[in-house]
């Protein structure tokens, strides 16, 4: 039997696995086993998609979340699997009960009951056909074609308008909203590398990458009107993309199929395919092996790939495309996103459901070493700094757990306190990113994982010397609303949080709200947006910033 649903914008086409003939739909229902009409079926795989296959996958195996296949659920039964969507646990799954009314909560808690719905291939010549034009290279300027300082524009992912904002950070003013595709994960531009050879050009061109599978590319030098020059789609469900030091080539990882795509840089045309299927680091194999977090490495032609379910770490070398060569790490379960060191030679990255940060030798591509830490780091975008007793350092927020780790990243110079635990910071609730500039006295931490909206609607900073807490922040008190996500302006002068308004995509009441680095205090707020969430730098993020 074949269902026609539609995902966001994205219409695919789904065969239902045989077992789903047992659960019932409609008319085929057996008594004994839950049950959803052919529409509440529809709606309630759209709602999963959107919102809860990202940590419990597409299949319901799990990764960052719990298995949720029937085997699982079944146990716990409609009422407790209700109040868990709808309350959150203390482990990390933050509430639903501000997202979905109580018929969406009631459908979710049918729907992950019965067996899940097997998502369509896709094959290269289906991206190909999805490449798309919107200004020829031969128009692109040779200069910008406005007056603004580009560099320190933020590129700001506006999550459930599927759009991107590009905010001018001298004025404070919105100066495009772009269409993207839905729920934008990460935003990348190009950045300064060995291979750039520090051209001007670098941050200019931005690519983005929707949960639709989606990329865009931006062009920052264009008129508001003409900034979206080009898009394709390379998966279903994605997360996460990376420019080549180059320029050369964009590279795009699939959650759903599971595979990574590496794409021409100045048309998106999509070149090269691979799987990530594979086997896990415990021997067995595992057919949604997701793509997390996709970087470039500083000094090396490389990526450097998280294959999250698989628990292993690929760098693959772009120099010759047709005859890719990838060192396969084996590190930890699950691979979420990380961040390199100062050096741009060791990236560091959360292993979820190991407790552990992960850290890659990019130079000699290998393991370095895997620090333990507490309950479900999340880093984000990550934060190195300064430490006093430890010297260079690296941090990280945790998704279970109200605290900051912070170890040792210099092997070099401060090699007694590499890759060790130099001290954690106690905050009051779980977060989900982290960051700083070199600037700047303090480190920021959101609390976004705590049900309590006190405490997910403040953002707490600490000093980089005396390693306190020196203020927490209630940056937003509007009821459903959430502080998240941490970015300076070029200077550092400048902190910009998002908060997100979690209702109707079509009412923009999100904003951003702008503080003073060092006295931290508020300075402005830019409105007019919709579930602001990542706030990309244009300077910092092309020159390592952190």
């Amino acid at each position: 039997m074949k269902k026609t649903f539609t995902l966001g914008k994205l219409a695919a086409t789904i065969t239902l696995a045989t077992a789903a003939l047992s659960t019932g739909l409609g008319s085929m229902a057996v008594s004994a086993q839950p049950t959803l009409s052919e529409a509440e079926f529809d709606k309630a795989t759209e709602l999963y998609f959107q919102r809860c296959a990202g940590c419990h996958g597409v299949l319901r195996k799990g990764a960052t979340g719990n298995n949720l296949e029937p085997k699982e659920t079944l146990k716990k039964g409609q009422e407790r699997l209700e109040k868990i969507i709808a309350w959150g646990t203390e482990g990390g799954m933050n509430n639903f009960d501000d997202i979905f009314n109580e018929e969406e909560i009631s459908l979710l808690a049918t729907f992950i009951q019965m067996e899940p719905p097997v998502p369509p291939e896709m094959s290269l010549q289906m991206m190909k056909d999805r490449t798309k034009q919107y200004v020829a290279l031969e128009d692109y300027p040779t200069k910008p074609l406005h007056g603004r300082n580009w560099k320190n524009f933020f590129v700001v992912i506006e999550r459930d308008a599927g759009q991107a904002a590009i905010i001018d950070g001298d004025k404070h003013e919105i100066v495009a909203h772009i269409d993207t595709g839905y729920a934008v994960h990460v935003i990348k531009g190009s950045e300064n590398h060995k291979t750039d050879k520090n051209d001007d050009t670098v941050g200019r061109f931005w690519y983005t990458i929707g949960r639709d599978g989606k990329v865009n590319k931006i062009d920052l030098w264009q008129t508001p009107d003409k900034m979206l020059v080009a898009e394709t789609q390379m998966a279903y469900d994605a997360r996460d993309i990376a420019v080549s030091g180059d320029g050369k080539y964009v590279i795009a990882g699939g959650y759903w199929p599971p595979h990574f795509v590496i794409m021409d840089g100045k048309t998106l045309e999509p070149l090269k395919v691979v799987s990530s299927r594979g086997i896990n680091v415990d021997g067995e194999y595992v057919n949604e092996a997701r793509v997390a977090a996709i970087y470039t490495t500083p000094n090396e032609p490389t990526w450097i790939v998280a294959i999250k379910e698989l628990g292993q770490m690929w760098q693959v070398d772009y120099s010759d495309i047709a005859n890719l060569r990838i060192e396969q790490m084996d590190t930890a379960k699950f691979l979420h996103d990380g961040f390199f060191d100062p050096s741009g030679r060791y990236f560091q990255i959360a292993a979820n459901a190991s407790n552990k940060m992960v850290v890659v030798d990019t130079k000699e591509r290998k393991l370095e070493k895997m620090i333990d830490v507490a309950s479900l780091p999340h880093p984000g975008p990550g934060a190195n700094w300064v430490d006093k007793e430890c010297g260079p350092v690296g941090g990280t927020t945790h998704l279970g757990i109200g605290e900051v780790s912070v170890w040792g990243n210099d092997p070099i110079k401060h090699a007694d306190q590499a890759w060790k635990l130099c001290y954690t910071v106690q905050t009051d609730g779980a977060g989900v990113f982290i960051r700083t500039h070199p600037d700047s006295q303090y480190v920021w931490a959101d609390q976004l994982k705590h049900p309590e909206p006190e405490i997910q609607q403040s953002v707490q900073v600490f000093d980089k010397d005396t390693r306190e807490i020196v203020k927490t922040i209630r940056v937003t008190e509007e009821e459903g609303k959430a502080a998240l996500h941490m970015e300076f302006n070029q200077d550092g002068s400048e902190v910009w949080v998002s908060v997100w308004n979690r209702a109707d995509a079509s009412n923009p009441t999100g904003e951003i709200v702008v503080y003073d680095s060092e006295t931290l205090e508020e300075i402005t707020r830019i409105k007019g947006l919709t579930t602001p969430t990542g706030k990309f730098n244009v300077y910092n993020r092309m020159n390592h910033k952190t």
